[in-house]
């Protein structure tokens, strides 16, 4: 008899789970084999297929209009356009369109919103595959930045867009990651960065400076951002801060970095803090902690009540870099309505293996986590050994989307490969 999709992942019983220390979403089991054709592996339950064996390197966040199309943002500037003509789960139709700059896309009714790292635009559909039409500028004025510079953005049900305008700095230090080097206070990289911005997403022409409505601050990297359509509420999964150890010597070991800071996933309201640069989450000890930045010892807690505490936190460094949440009519019902984070993978956990190159699945309820993250893909390095450098991956699961009919699309950013996930029959 086959283990439903719930019952192989361990989602048959659901009840809220309280923000708890940084853990590892429960991992597919050691008897699932992989499918070195596919390139990763599923939970039980659930079956892959390749809907594009590969784009080119720098594919990232991925969307799917009404009619089953699918559009990929690519990091050399380009929009992929995919059609499955056929009904057989595979890309038979590809064109691509250069327009200076991609990174977060998603198709919304008539248009086709994008981002570059100044930017956010659309374009109108028509009759064609690609749209054809001039990009129709919605929101710039944001400076480039060297890092951190990506503009991801989440449409909501009302009629606005949000922004992540994350940090170029690690940790707002008067001389940037530089041993022992103090932080800035205040962090003047929060009055414009460390941010989500809110603006209307049908209105072109907008400025940051004049037309912005700071939604939340103190947001490190928000690559992973989606709106709960069923929540009615903006969720983000961010990126922790790097280099405990080599930037306080003394006061961090190499194994405290690689376990420090979690990556914190928030449901994010109006006026929200999240404590950057002036804390970090511990998922050790549960607690916001004080930056050593800004005083901090690694056991000085952060004061309380000034900053918002992770409805979970996950492992240090993982890379959350995209969010969805799963239409709560479509697919199985251990599906319906759940998160899920695509993590990209860790870089900076040397000399240790390196961790993370997976999508977790945290089923949701009242909009809020109601049991714990669960593995939903894995082994997209090239199997399920450990991963000595990113370097080594063959593939890193980046960008997510949810089609029409419920299938499920996974993004990699090594070789442009497209998944699709479906239940099994």
């Amino acid at each position: 008899m086959r283990m439903t999709f719930a019952a192989a992942i361990g989602l048959g019983a659901l009840a809220f789970v309280a923000p708890s220390a940084a853990q590892a979403p429960a991992p597919i089991a050691p008897e699932v084999a992989f499918n070195a054709a596919l390139g990763m592996r599923v939970a039980p339950g659930a079956e892959s297929g390749v809907f594009h064996p590969g784009l080119g390197r720098g594919a990232r966040h991925i969307t799917v209009r009404a009619n089953g199309d699918v559009f990929v943002a690519m990091l050399d500037g380009q929009i992929v356009a995919l059609r499955d003509a056929d009904g057989d789960g595979k890309a038979e139709r590809m064109e691509r369109r250069f327009v200076g700059g991609t990174t977060s896309i998603e198709a919304r009714g008539d248009f086709l919103y994008f981002s570059s790292d100044v930017a956010l635009f659309r374009l109108r559909f028509g009759e064609a595959l690609m749209p054809d039409g001039e990009p129709e500028m919605i929101v710039s004025g944001w400076q480039r930045q060297r890092s951190h510079a990506h503009k991801t953005f989440a449409l909501d049900d009302a009629g606005f867009v949000y922004i992540n305008a994350a940090t170029p700095s690690n940790a707002c230090q008067l001389q940037m990651r530089t041993p022992l080097s103090p932080g800035i206070l205040p962090c003047p990289e929060r009055e414009w960065t460390a941010s989500i911005w809110r603006f209307r997403a049908d209105q072109p022409g907008q400025k940051l400076h004049k037309d912005g409505e700071k939604w939340a601050e103190g947001v490190r990297n928000a690559m992973a951002i989606a709106w709960d359509g069923a929540g009615k509420a903006l969720y983000l999964a961010m990126h922790g801060r790097d280099s405990l150890d080599t930037l306080w010597p003394g006061r961090f070991t190499a194994e405290q970095s690689r376990d420090l800071p979690a990556e914190e996933f928030h449901r994010v309201g109006k006026g929200a803090d999240l404590g950057w640069p002036y804390t970090y989450w511990d998922g050790g000890r549960n607690k916001r902690m004080t930056a050593p930045e800004y005083g901090g010892d690694g056991k000085t807690e952060a004061q309380a009540g000034i900053y918002q505490d992770p409805l979970l936190a996950f492992p240090a460094h993982w890379a959350p870099n995209d969010l969805i949440f799963l239409d709560a009519g479509k697919g199985p019902a251990a599906w319906r309505g759940a998160a899920l984070i695509a993590f990209h993978g860790s870089w900076n956990r040397a000399p240790f293996e390196q961790q993370g190159y997976n999508v977790a699945i945290v089923p949701m309820k009242d909009g809020k986590p109601a049991g714990a993250a669960q593995v939903f893909a894995d082994a997209f390095p090239g199997g399920t050994n450990p991963v000595a450098s990113p370097n080594l991956a063959k593939a890193r699961p980046t960008g997510l989307a949810q089609g029409p009919d419920g299938a499920i699309y996974i993004s990699d950013s090594v070789a442009g490969r497209i998944w699709r996930v479906t239940a099994a029959e």
